[in-house]
């Protein structure tokens, strides 16, 4: 047979192609007496979805179809039957403003089975789904080898048999490995279907460039620009002569039409050494009393740049007590807060300093982000509880004094970047402060880590600074990627991990 093909197409299906249509039904479903579409259905179809109704033609012979709607979803019982979704066959419950592209029906002639044909439709529904931005494809799946199993086992034994490959059942097996995965099981489903004893698996596949319909002026960015500044420690003057430097950064990273900038920990730590000669726990209060109008100034800069920042971390005094904290100034004038949660033994004895009580994600403009300052970066259990409420891009702010240090951070990130299938960007201090005690030297290489696969950098390295030296990062990610590797990814680190021997979760304050 495949030596005698000459051409494959695909082709829109037309009323023309019916009695055609008619003749390959009644030979795919063989087992299905009078299973066949009447010529007033396929009328039906193609004048309410044309763009739905496909056959595949080879030398000019109609070879297989695929036949489907669009549902607004909702509207159905996850428990529906076929003559329901189809509105007992008048497909009356098709909407153009429907969200889910539901499948009809999909076949291929016997005689053409084996050449991989149906992947061919399937692989045109995804695009399809795709391009009208639809959340996902559903359908009822049969599974017609369950009649020889049906009094030993029920229809959920079954499937999880045929996932283990125990059991062959040539159309689950061929759903599965499209990338359809199996929801739940529908009683009674499609009338005269003795083969599935009347059942059918309801399968889905979801679009992950599905991006929900919004009467807002505004879109969600799919590549994202970030900008990390790797700060130069040198003595200011005072507080202006710092924020001069602070917006010398932001405007040339917002001059790349940066989507973020990130600053380094502590990077106003030189304030300290007008105050050297006190105690060091004193020196870092006297500090943080800068941190409110710093915050003040850099939400100002994120609206007059229009760019969101992270204004990496200052010591800042609540309710008598220290702590480490950020924020993260949005261009739209709105601020976040967030806190490091693990102190370092020498932030603890040397500076009295408390660690944080809040881990949270933050929406932005651009997809969900996490920060984790420094320490916390080496504590997997909080990105990943991160990456549990969705974040696409984690940013670390950090200040290490040695290169070992530096090592913890750089190589934890990276961990970070692959296990929870996010974006890493860190963000380092460089040079020396030899007026403030406890912050002599630093050592950086400010960096942005990805997952790897095949449409991430091979090394999990998108972009890296020069070590030790100051100057600002750009890169770019694309969030859809991210989509791609959770669904297509080579190995699924988030999904595939094994929720029934362990947990992680959140306390309740």
């Amino acid at each position: 047979m495949i030596e005698s093909i000459e051409n494959i197409e695909l082709q829109f299906l037309t009323i023309n192609d019916y009695q055609e249509l008619k003749e390959a039904m009644i030979e795919a479903y063989s087992s299905m007496p009078n299973a066949y579409w009447k010529e007033s259905h396929i009328e039906s179809l193609i004048a309410k979805f044309p763009e739905g109704q496909v056959v595949i033609k080879i030398n000019d012979q109609l070879a297989g179809c695929a036949l489907s709607i669009i549902v607004d979803y909702d509207k159905f019982d996850d428990h529906h039957t076929y003559n329901e979704i189809t509105g007992n066959y008048t497909f009356d419950t098709h909407h153009q403003d429907g969200d889910v592209l539901y499948g009809i029906d999909v076949f291929i002639k016997p005689e053409y089975r084996g050449l991989r044909l149906g992947r061919r439709l399937y692989d045109y529904r995804k695009e399809l789904c795709e391009k009208l931005n639809l959340r996902g494809i559903a359908f009822g799946g049969r599974i017609p080898n369950y009649h020889k199993y049906a009094d030993t086992i029920s229809p959920l034994e079954y499937i999880a048999k045929v996932k283990r490959k125990e059991i062959h059942d040539p159309v689950l097996n061929f759903q599965i490995s499209n990338d359809f995965h199996p929801s739940k099981v529908l009683k009674g489903y499609l009338e005269g279907d003795e083969a599935s004893n009347e059942y059918a698996v309801l399968l889905q596949w979801n679009n992950v460039y599905y991006t929900k319909k919004t009467t807002k002026a505004t879109t969600k960015k799919k590549v994202v620009r970030l900008g990390l500044i790797q700060w130069q420690m040198r003595l200011y003057k005072n507080l202006e002569e710092l924020m001069q430097q602070v917006e010398y950064f932001v405007d040339a990273v917002s001059a790349y039409r940066s989507d973020f900038a990130l600053f380094p920990e502590f990077f106003n730590a030189p304030l300290m050494a007008d105050n050297n000669h006190l105690p060091e726990s004193e020196a870092i209060r006297r500090l943080a009393q800068h941190t409110p109008e710093i915050v003040q100034r850099f939400s100002e800069l994120a609206i007059s740049y229009n760019i969101n920042i992270l204004t990496g971390s200052m010591p800042e005094v609540k309710d008598d007590l220290l702590y480490n904290a950020g924020y993260l100034c949005k261009r739209d004038g709105s601020t976040e807060r967030y806190e490091k949660l693990h102190v370092t033994p020498d932030e603890a004895k040397i500076w009295g300093m408390q660690g944080g009580h809040e881990l949270r994600t933050y929406d932005t403009d651009c997809g969900k982000v996490g920060v984790l300052i420094c320490y916390d970066s080496e504590f997997p259990e909080l990105s990943r509880l991160l990456a549990d409420e969705g974040m696409d891009i984690l940013f670390i702010p950090f200040l290490t004094d040695t290169q070992n240090g530096y090592s913890r951070v750089r190589h934890c990130a990276q961990a970070r970047a692959i296990e929870n299938e996010c974006y890493v960007a860190i963000a380092g201090s460089v040079g020396n402060l030899p007026k403030v005690n406890n912050m002599d030297i630093q050592f950086a290489q400010s960096m942005v880590f990805t997952p790897c696969d095949f449409s991430f950098p091979a090394n999990g390295i998108k972009a890296e600074a020069t070590t030790n030296t100051e100057m600002i990062l750009i890169a770019d990610v694309d969030i859809d990627l991210l989509r791609e590797l959770n669904e297509f990814g080579s190995v699924r680190n988030l999904r595939d991990r094994r929720t029934d021997l362990f947990e992680l979760k959140k306390k309740k304050k």
